[in-house]
């Protein structure tokens, strides 16, 4: 365990010089009061409630929070962080304030919410999601991050008596399309709450925890590296598919059978000898050349493969050696569900005759009123039941969130023995199994195959082990093509991984800041980011070289003072006489020039600025000097090092307070288009905004394509359409395939004449428009339109059922279900953005509003909370 330390930090351990010596009569009776103190704390209290004994690293935290700091918990997945976010509430119950419980995922928050239910009671937790609210002024509200961060621009008056939030998995805020909201809820709560920040290990935390201090105040960083559970890692290989597996381990082990950090010498022989054995496979298998064979032992392209376990085997052997519980990471979704279907063919069978009974029932259960027959048809309902009830289950984003959390309970209760899960299943959710495989150290990131990041694996891994059950944990990494053990134990022996920013202002978060703060101050919010600490921290050596740099100047000038007038202005207008002969005369020979006597003119320009300057520089002062040529000396040194000090502050420059540059440009274009307008603040000279009516509306407008939302609604792209009409074509905003973008649908419902289709038109206009602006101001490239479901969507806000809308797509239940949840989350938002809609207000508004309900209903509208 590692505890990092910080200056005038609470709870942190003292060196003395003499630590052995016996404590004098002063010091025992301090530490009889400390005790009596301890005993007294809020802290203890809560500690002696536990069923367990707690870590120091959860007593530091703890000891810290009830103090006043803001706390900072790093450790690795299982290690019992979530203990200091309990604390936070038992806290907040002792003091009767509020507490808020974020998280970064639905599942995550659904989960939080029952656990609190069960210790507090259902009137004292409250839920707040996209799409449920359940008991919202609750004193304990457990909400997905978004949900708070909206909280706080609309300056919600449940805000009032909130003193203590818990930041779930605040190492998200590094995730390229949703993290920037953690950075907007530290910087924007009020100073008065206290954050409880849980994250995995990362190697700059030290870093993370100074921002989050220069942003709240006080705040104490603990982080632990010690595993609750150890870890083994081991390597699964296979020689072929009439041997058994071997499971051999990755690391050696010492006189105590631990594993070591040395790779294992058996595991790189067994290896070699595998590698032989396929190239001699390979040297029987090749084709004779005489007979006109292609590609014999002499095509040097392929290398003998050795072969890869099938994932079968590799359960079966995992079951024969008693390590399942496991979780199967397969990097693919179809590829969860082929592992599933494999074992079944298999005929592999995990389960009693009692535990299939007990699962029926939980499934029953869980299922009965909540989907129609049709639907469970439609979702394969019978084949993932006969699984579950053979011990196997997928867990991917394209299952329905009812199947995923059927999965998460039978695993949970130990029924599931084997769950074949893609990564999104490392993040946060309570499932801890006994072991963890890793099927390929490589995986498809959207454009290519890419390694594991030492992070990720060990997110991965990081489920292996269950606290008070196992004694050892199992982290298996299945042998495949190109797999080295090095590699493994690269990514293995690096526990840590850093953490960056994401930040970047939206049109959204422009507005919102300037609803509540001048343009000024909204300025200096946004250098507050994570992301501009980062690239500050990242100028300091710039800083230095810049001082460097000026005490060398200080003493050119000292060296080259001169009694007949400024020598520094001198050696200025020498300088600028130089550019303009050199440079500017370079600049204008490449420029292109309408007529020949354009070109001449602009010569003759600039030949009169350079006999103006050298007239002032014949008849400055200090040519009257007797010493001017030892001044010279010193001047051409104090000119060089000026040029220098330029370039090194215009890189500084690019650093510092870029993200306050992104946001300027960002006003430039909303005032161009008419969401803010611009006028004089009142300091002199000091220019501000104001939000229009249309600036009203996009501060209500939480969506990737806010603006483009927006200005369809102000243009009138929406008028005339019905519900289902427009369900369709808003889900053209909001959709993101899987693969490719700008889709088309199969037809546009109505034609191509139909209001459907000239609706899409007129989208496609606006986003072009908005992303010409946006290139024009140096903004980045807005992503792209994509009508791929419009047709699905519209059959589905007719009242067609799953199975219908989705026959003939390559859709999935769980990819439809969620696009439908993010598309009922808009059109409420705009149902809700009456008063901000101008002549449209009535109609739009309450056509938003059936919209909305006609695509929330069925399975879209299931929230897996009782």
């Amino acid at each position: 365990m590692t505890h990092h330390r910080r200056r005038g930090n609470n709870g942190i351990d003292r060196q003395t010089s003499k630590a052995n010596a016996e404590p004098s009569p002063a010091q025992r009776y301090a530490a009889f009061r400390q005790a009596q103190s301890k005993r007294k704390s809020v802290a203890s209290r809560f500690a002696e409630s536990m069923p367990f004994e707690l870590d120091d690293f959860q007593i530091k935290a703890n000891d810290a929070l009830e103090a006043g700091d803001n706390v900072l918990v790093a450790a690795p997945t299982g290690a019992g962080k979530t203990v200091v976010a309990d604390f936070a509430i038992y806290l907040a119950q002792e003091r009767n304030v509020k507490a808020f419980y974020t998280t970064p995922i639905k599942a995550l928050s659904n989960q939080k919410y029952h656990d609190l239910v069960e210790t507090y009671g259902s009137d004292k937790v409250g839920l707040l999601t996209g799409d449920t609210s359940i008991n919202s002024e609750a004193d304990i509200v457990v909400m997905t991050t978004e949900v708070l961060r909206n909280m706080l621009y609309e300056h919600s008056m449940t805000l009032e008596a909130l003193r203590y939030v818990i930041l779930d998995e605040v190492h998200y805020l590094a995730d390229r399309f949703r993290g920037p909201v953690w950075e907007e809820v530290i910087i924007h709560l009020p100073q008065n709450v206290r954050i409880i920040g849980l994250s995995a290990t990362v190697s700059n935390v030290e870093d993370f925890s100074k921002w989050i201090e220069s942003v709240r105040g006080d705040t104490t960083l603990v982080v632990s590296e010690k595993r609750p559970v150890p870890l083994e890692q081991h390597v699964l290989v296979q020689a072929d598919d009439n041997t058994e597996p071997e499971l051999i381990d990755l690391y050696r082990r010492d006189a105590n059978g631990n594993q070591t950090d040395k790779l294992n010498a058996q595991l790189v022989n067994r290896l070699d000898q595998l590698d032989r054995k396929a190239a001699r496979r390979r040297g029987e298998q090749r084709p004779d050349k005489r007979k006109g064979g292609k590609g014999g032992w002499n095509d040097h392209s392929r290398k003998p493969e050795r072969h890869t376990p099938r994932r079968w085997a590799v359960v079966d052997e995992l079951n024969f050696l008693g390590v399942l519980p496991g979780i199967y990471f397969i990097f693919s979704r179809n590829g969860c569900d082929q592992a599933v279907e494999q074992c079944i063919n298999a005929g592999l069978e995990l389960t009693t005759d009692d535990e299939v009974r007990r699962i029926r029932r939980i499934v029953d259960e869980m299922v009965e009123g909540q989907l129609s027959q049709e639907d469970l048809k439609a979702l394969h309902f019978s084949q993932f039941r006969f699984a579950l009830e053979e011990g196997f289950a997928p867990h991917h984003a394209g299952m329905v969130a009812l199947f995923r959390q059927i999965v998460e309970r039978l695993f949970e209760e130990g029924l599931v023995k084997v769950v074949f899960a893609t990564e999104t299943l490392a993040l946060g959710i309570n499932m801890p199994a006994r072991c963890v495989v890793v099927e390929k150290l490589e995986k498809f990131d959207g454009t290519g195959h890419v390694g594991l990041t030492p992070g990720e694996f060990t997110q991965l891994t990081g489920r292996a082990g269950r606290r008070g059950i196992d004694t050892i944990g199992h982290a298996v990494v299945v042998d495949h093509h190109g797999f080295i053990p090095a590699t493994a134990a690269a990514l293995s022996s690096k526990r840590v991984y850093p953490l960056h920013s994401s930040f970047k202002p939206t049109f959204n978060m422009a507005v919102n800041l300037l609803n509540s703060s001048d343009y000024e101050t909204a300025r200096i919010t946004l250098d507050r980011s994570f992301a501009q600490w980062e690239a500050n921290e990242s100028a300091w050596q710039l800083e230095a070289q810049m001082d460097t740099l000026r005490k060398a100047l200080d003493g050119y000038e000292q060296a080259f003072d001169c009694e007949f007038g400024d020598f520094k202005e001198f050696m200025r207008l020498r300088m600028r006489l130089s550019d303009l002969e050199k440079n500017e005369r370079r600049r204008l020979k490449h420029e292109v020039f309408r007529t020949q006597k354009a070109r001449g003119e602009a010569f003759k320009a600039l030949d009169r600025r350079i006999a103006k300057l050298r007239e002032e520089e014949r008849e400055h002062p200090c040519r009257k000097c007797s010493d001017i040529q030892q001044h010279l000396k010193w001047g051409h040194r104090w000119a060089r090092e000026m040029r220098e000090l330029e370039r090194v502050r215009n890189r500084y420059d690019s650093r510092t307070g870029s993200v306050a540059r992104q946001f300027d440009r960002i006003c430039n274009v909303l005032e161009e288009l008419g969401y803010l307008q611009r006028f004089e603040g009142s300091a002199d000279d000091q220019v501000d905004y104001r939000l229009t009516e249309q600036g009203q509306l996009l501060r209500h407008l939480y969506s990737e394509l806010d603006l483009v939302l927006a200005q369809a609604i102000d243009d009138g792209a929406f008028n005339g359409l019905d519900a289902a009409e427009l369900a369709s074509v808003v889900m053209s905003l909001i959709y993101e395939p899987r693969r490719g973008s700008g889709g088309e649908p199969r037809h546009y419902p109505g034609g191509i004449q139909g209001n459907v289709a000239v609706c899409a038109a007129q989208l496609k206009g606006v986003h072009a428009s908005i992303a010409m602006l946006c290139e024009d101001h140096a903004l980045g490239e807005m992503r792209q339109l994509d009508f791929g479901i419009t047709d699905v969507v519209y059959e589905w806000a007719q009242g067609e059922s799953l199975s219908r809308v989705l026959y003939g797509t390559d859709l999935t239940g769980g990819d439809f279900v969620r696009s439908c949840k993010r598309l009922a989350d808009v059109l409420q938002q705009i149902a809700v953005a009456g008063p901000y809609l101008g002549k449209r207000a009535e109609t739009l508004a309450s056509i938003a509003k059936q919209a909305y309900e006609s695509v929330n209903r069925g399975i879209v509208a299931y929230s897996g909370v009782d």
